[in-house]
């Protein structure tokens, strides 16, 4: 069994007001088809409008916000899951006025290689 606490986990602080934790990737367990991310989103800070080949959800612990899924936009608050298909841009905006915290699943797994460029940030 592999337990890991966020407090333990790599982070990533960018400059854009986001900070994410891996939880769980190739990096730690080669053979695992998921990665597994927890995010911090400050108050007015927004994750950049992307896409990749993994399939994602997102599942909304605390704060609220706007969820961009290709053409849709909908609120998002604390214990919603927004399904992220392959390959479709997404981004998320907090609105409100404390931190958004989410965690991330894709599958399969981001390639260890990104993931360790995550870890040499």
């Amino acid at each position: 069994m592999r337990v890991v606490n966020k407090s333990d986990a790599p982070a990533l602080t960018r400059n854009d007001g986001l900070v994410s934790h891996i939880l769980h990737s190739q990096h730690e367990v080669s053979e695992t088809e998921l990665t597994i991310t927890w995010v911090d989103v400050e108050p007015g800070a927004c994750q950049v409008t992307h896409e990749h080949d993994p399939e994602q959800v997102y599942v909304i612990l605390s704060g609220t916000g706007i969820m961009t899924v290709g053409d849709e936009e909908r609120p998002v608050t604390a214990g919603d899951l927004v399904h992220i298909p392959a390959n479709t841009e997404h981004g998320l905006e907090n609105t409100g006025d404390r931190t958004l915290e989410y965690v991330s699943a894709a599958t399969p797994a981001f390639p260890a290689a990104e993931v360790d460029e995550f870890y040499e940030q």
